[in-house]
């Protein structure tokens, strides 16, 4: 059930998008960890590309409001944690590919 419930808010999470950057968060790779309790409350660690990013403020608050809508969650509470810091790295093949990353520099 929690294997579902939790495909479910990745799903709702994915429609959040950071103003700057034409990729879904979760892609992005700023979504750390997804808990959800025995009582369907949902513990979400994320963090941003930048300390210093404008939206920093509402970013966090967005992604909650979208897990909450998920039926079967009962309240959702997002963690902003800037260690370990974000890199490239944690972007998804889609991601990179989006942004004309990926592939082999080296030819």
């Amino acid at each position: 059930m929690s294997e579902k419930l939790k495909e479910e808010i990745i799903e709702a999470i994915k429609t959040v998008f950071d103003p700057e950057i034409p990729v879904n968060i979760y892609e992005l790779g700023l979504i750390y960890n997804i808990d959800i309790k025995k009582d369907k409350t949902v513990d979400i660690t994320m963090t941003l590309t930048s300390p210093f990013c404008p939206v920093a403020g509402s970013l966090p608050k967005e992604v909650a409001a979208r897990a909450s809508e998920v039926e079967g969650v009962t309240d959702a509470n997002v963690e902003l944690v800037f260690e370990p810091p974000w890199s490239l790295d944690l972007m998804s093949e889609e991601a990179k590919f989006k942004l004309n990353l990926s592939g082999n520099f080296m030819a």
